[in-house]
């Protein structure tokens, strides 16, 4: 496994594994997005303790997995904003539905590549560390820490954006100073300058996975 693809399945995960509340939970488990860090703390929760009551059945038939976090994760991440941080400058020439079609296909191959990675996942495994910021602030960054299977720790920030529903919803993962949206960016931003937009949709599109630009 390269380092670059390692390196994007823990961006991934870690976003699923914070993000991704669950259906079918006891009624106390509510998702609470009044503040970043009780959205990824209680969202984390609830992912964990479904994952705990059905690894069995997700390692036999992952789609079950798969639905659940297709049903519940994008209403709380800034998808359109993220999207548009993702393709940068090529954003404002795209189309309406260049734009629509790199929404769906960038985040469905996000969900089907990589929701395997949280399989692993357990509570003692994540830490959403003491915020630290203005809980006035449009913007936040919720601190977290993951440790790794082989013990090492993992730096895990999450960038939150309000909504204008009052809401807050996540639109980046940075890991130990990486961020997801600067390196998806870079590499689309390579194929569409060789290929062009329509080209890389398509790849998406055919492929459902996203994956680095062939160099």
């Amino acid at each position: 496994m390269s380092l670059l693809f390692s390196r994007r399945s823990v961006w991934v995960s870690a976003l699923l594994l914070t993000l991704a509340p669950v259906v079918g939970l006891p009624a106390a488990a509510v998702i609470d997005n009044s503040s970043p860090q009780k959205l990824i703390d209680t969202s984390s929760r609830a992912l964990l303790a479904d994952l705990d009551a059905n690894r069995a059945s997700y390692r036999k038939d992952i789609t079950g997995l798969y639905k659940v976090i297709d049903k519940v994760f994008l209403p709380h991440v800034d998808v359109d904003f993220a999207a548009q941080q993702v393709l940068g400058k090529y954003w404002r020439t795209a189309t309406p539905e260049q734009r629509k079609r790199f929404v769906n296909t960038f985040y469905h191959s996000l969900l089907t590549t990589y929701g395997d990675a949280l399989l692993d996942f357990t509570g003692d495994r994540m830490k959403v560390l003491p915020f630290q910021g203005d809980a006035a602030a449009p913007r936040a960054s919720v601190r977290t820490e993951i440790k790794r299977s082989n013990g090492a720790t993992v730096a895990v920030n999450y960038s939150l954006r309000k909504t204008e529903a009052g809401v807050w919803k996540v639109w980046d993962v940075v890991i130990e100073g990486i961020s997801y949206v600067k390196s998806f960016r870079e590499d689309f931003g390579q194929e569409i300058d060789q290929k062009g937009l329509d080209a890389l949709l398509k790849r998406l599109e055919t492929s459902g996975v996203a994956k680095p630009a062939e160099k």
